[in-house]
């Protein structure tokens, strides 16, 4: 056979031009481990949750977050467990807030309603400017806004530089640590030249001190009766008695809200890429679509949305699911019949009303165990009420004739190429904001 290169092996023969599909092209010669609720894997990270939520000592883990990270550290002691027991409290207290200044149920709510709303307006603005657009670059901005309107208590314009930095930050980070670093299994490469890890450090470096300023400058007028965004519930965690947290000694909460603020520096980028891809299939699928504005029709353009209740237009919860396991279902032929062909309606019911539950159980999109992500519930409703305001009041499609190449890029998170030939329509004006 193929003479193997060394410290890599037939690595690079399997994977070839396209390391993405070569999990689907093994899968094809026998069966491949993967993990679902039913699985050992999973039973064993939720029921050993304990012995499973180790992570290795990576080089890199230590520049993020200066080593402190709660995703991205070998970390899993006390501390560990209190400040991630704190960034829950905080994150669940924040989701759940009531508005003072709207009659949204909740301040999530309020921030999502409001960036949705002018996202609508954007896209209407920019198709009738320039008749097709690349929708990403704006489902981005606002993304990163709501996530600023979270953590800080303000909307920020979509041409303020603050905004503008945080966005490009998040997407240098994710373009950085989605390509990997040799380092981290070979260590000895650490003291060669290496741009890809001076440009992963430097990019670390500025925003752990962009965090550090905000955190700094807001802690100094803290005032808990009025907490209103993510730095205030934070604040007001840390000064709670030292049993609730099970700790010894008190977290310093600048630095506790800081590291809460970090964690959820790569959520705006899982949120606006799950947009994306979502955008991408009902353009790509009208018949979908067809169904999603049938079911908001008949559940009304009012009230859609109900903190604590079940999403009440089923066919946009499967759409969302589907797009998420497109690419890992080859792993998994057992589970799905045509887990490469685009079937949401797989995760419904025979009678098309309800979530088949037991199906959407197996897409494991937000971890297991003691590691899981800490913003899921944000996370999900996040999803649901920005696709719910724009599928209300647009049509998607593309420019007709215009082939698109959906293949995934790598990074953080795996996007399609840039795509400049949405197309967007107002479904009803009459109902429309503007």
């Amino acid at each position: 056979g193929a003479r193997a290169i060394p410290a890599v092996g037939h690595l690079c023969d399997v994977c070839g031009q396209q390391p993405r599909t070569a999990p689907c092209r093994l899968a094809l010669r026998g069966d491949i481990s993967g993990g679902t609720h039913s699985s050992p894997s999973p039973r064993a990270l939720v029921k050993q949750g304990e012995d499973f939520m180790g992570r290795p000592d990576l080089p890199s883990f230590h520049y993020i977050s200066n080593g402190q990270s709660l995703a991205f550290s070998s970390e899993s002691g006390e501390v560990w467990k209190a400040r991630r027991r704190l960034a829950q409290s905080a994150l669940k207290s924040f989701s759940i807030a009531p508005s003072p200044t709207s009659s949204c149920s909740c301040l999530l709510e309020e921030h999502v309603s409001k960036e949705a709303e002018y996202l609508v307006t954007k896209f209407l603005q920019v198709m009738e400017e320039h008749k097709s657009f690349d929708l990403n670059q704006y489902v981005v901005v606002s993304v990163a806004n709501v996530i600023c309107a979270i953590c800080f208590g303000k909307r920020y314009e979509h041409e303020d530089q603050e905004l503008l930095r945080v966005v490009n930050l998040g997407q240098e980070f994710g373009e950085v640590a989605g390509s990997g670093h040799p380092t981290d299994f070979i260590p000895v490469l650490r003291y060669l030249p290496n741009r890809t890890l001076e440009a992963f450090k430097d990019i670390n470096r500025r925003f752990n001190a962009f965090v550090q300023k905000i955190v700094q400058e807001h802690y100094s007028s803290f005032d808990k009766v009025g907490a209103h965004m993510l730095l205030d519930v934070g604040a007001d965690a840390c000064n709670k008695p030292l049993e609730q947290w099970n700790l010894k000694h008190p977290l310093t909460c600048p630095l506790v809200v800081s590291k809460c603020l970090l964690h959820t520096h790569p959520g705006f980028d899982t949120v606006a890429t799950a947009l994306s891809w979502s955008l991408m299939y009902v353009a790509l699928y009208p018949d979908a679509q067809k169904k999603i504005h049938e079911e908001l029709e008949t559940n009304g353009f009012c009230e859609v949305f109900y903190q604590g209740q079940e999403p009440i237009v089923p066919g946009l919860v499967f759409l969302c699911k589907e797009f998420s396991i497109l690419l890992i279902l080859c792993l998994l032929r057992a589970l799905w019949k045509e887990p490469s062909a685009f079937r949401p309606e797989r995760f419904l019911s025979a009678s098309g009303t309800e979530l088949n539950r037991a199906e959407g159980e197996k897409v494991l999109a937000f971890g297991l165990g003691r590691r899981r992500c800490l913003g899921e519930t944000i996370g999900r409703w996040e999803i649901f009420l920005f696709l719910t305001t724009l599928l209300q009041q647009l049509h998607f499609s593309l420019r007709p004739g215009e082939p698109v190449d959906i293949t995934p890029q790598y990074g953080l998170t795996m996007k399609y190429k840039k795509c400049e030939a949405f197309q967007i329509r107002q479904r009803f004006p009459e109902k429309s904001s503007l």
